[in-house]
């Protein structure tokens, strides 16, 4: 196997170290102080506009859009290649993926519109998600079931004529209250009675639909996000049978044809988080000293450090692994590895931020450093785009699958 990144990767990633240098990491502290000077936590600072056109003018824009386009500015990297530049992104996210249109959940609704929307859709949601003129938020999960089961949804979608009446409710739908979004990509159910993964449909719907009411933002760990996560109800909202997307039933295939490149670009980002954590904890305990010795002296920061080193490594290995089976095989054939990398990069991340937070001390948990922020958006992820427990369950029927299917041929 060649380890080594094609050229065009590597130019990315040196134009993309630039852009961090020079432009995401001075803007962070500008970021913090627009925000607090804001009266609302769902607001776009204009640092962040500020920073798109820089990244546009750059060729840095809708990286992870895997067909070159011009006109949207996405030069058709893949996984593989880009792989490495989402890891970069990760290091400052608040910032770098929203910065080069690659924030989540945008970048998944306009893999779902692309592949399943009408010319419409593309027309009047694509082009400007692909523009980064609007956001858009993706409403699965709900309150009342465990949604970790996607057939357990049960937002209703009546077909009378030629529209659907939705009545449900929905919550943690990222984006919703992003100052921008325009359209939800809402999963429902249009019939009950059908096959358990044919019950489950999809709808562009726009957010101000009448019905539509955002009821809060739910924190997260205390944290009010900038995106919001939000908490909506449906109430007799009527939508035009034009704007299913796919065709009735269709919803679980949907769902998982979005939610395999979303995993991975989550990953890959919790690999630049750990990076970062584990050079904020270097510098730290190098700085401090504690009965007359520097930190970084000490026999178990050093094993810190160390085992901090081999996890990436070793995590950064199986992501770039699955990034190239979903190139060469396709999403499908690299589910096992797309559902490891899953559970395997928060779990990592999260041990080194945890002792990157130890060795800042009482500082580490305030927000005079990103790691706190950091350990929230980690914690989370264990349960977003599915549990570590549906991921190992998958993983391990896999596995029975594959042994039984050794016996049989024996």
């Amino acid at each position: 196997m060649d380890f080594e990144l094609s050229d065009r990767c590597k130019d990315y990633q040196e134009k993309l170290l630039s852009f961090m240098d020079e432009h995401v990491y001075p803007a962070e502290a500008t970021y913090t102080a627009q925000m607090a000077e804001a009266d609302s936590p769902n607001v776009q600072p204009p640092v962040l506009e500020e920073l798109k056109v820089e990244a546009r003018s750059r060729g840095l824009w809708n990286l992870f859009h895997p067909h070159e386009n011009a006109e949207w500015g996405s030069p058709g990297l893949s996984n593989l290649d880009y792989a490495p530049l989402a890891e970069i992104m990760g290091r400052s996210p608040h910032l770098a993926p929203e910065a080069t249109n690659c924030n989540a959940p945008d970048t998944g609704n306009m893999e779902v519109l692309e592949l399943f929307g009408t010319q419409e859709h593309k027309e009047r949601w694509l082009k400007p998600l692909l523009n980064g003129e609007i956001a858009s938020a993706f409403c699965m999960t709900e309150p009342a079931v465990a949604s970790s089961d996607a057939t357990n949804v049960q937002l209703q979608m009546v077909k009378g004529g030629d529209e659907y009446v939705l009545n449900g409710r929905k919550w943690f739908a990222s984006n919703a209250l992003h100052p921008h979004a325009k359209v939800l990509i809402v999963m429902g159910k249009t019939d009950p009675e059908a096959s358990t993964h044919r019950q489950q449909s999809m709808m562009v719907v726009p957010i101000d639909a009448p019905g539509v009411t955002i009821v809060r933002g739910l924190p997260v760990f205390g944290y009010m996000d900038r995106e919001g996560h939000a908490d909506i109800i449906f109430e007799d909202v009527r939508v035009p049978a034009k704007d299913l997307l796919a065709g009735e039933g269709e919803g679980f295939m949907i769902s998982q044809a979005r939610l395999g490149p979303g995993r991975i670009h989550h990953c890959m980002r919790s690999i630049g988080m750990a990076e970062r954590s584990l050079d904020l904890m270097i510098r730290r305990a190098q700085e401090r000293e504690t009965f007359g010795a520097p930190v970084a002296d000490r026999a178990n920061i050093q094993d810190w450090i160390a085992e901090a080193r081999i996890e990436i490594e070793t995590t950064r290995l199986l992501v770039l692994k699955t990034a190239w089976l979903m190139d060469t095989v396709g999403n499908r054939e690299a589910r096992t590895e797309i559902a490891a990398i899953k559970v395997a990069a928060p779990q990592m991340a999260l041990k080194i931020i945890d002792r990157a937070i130890q060795v800042h001390g009482g500082g580490g948990v305030t927000d005079d450093f990103p790691l706190a922020s950091f350990y929230a958006h980690q914690r989370t992820l264990r349960l977003a785009d599915g549990p570590d427990e549906v991921h190992k369950r998958s993983i391990a029927k896999m596995e029975l699958k594959r042994m039984r299917n050794l016996v049989a041929a024996a």
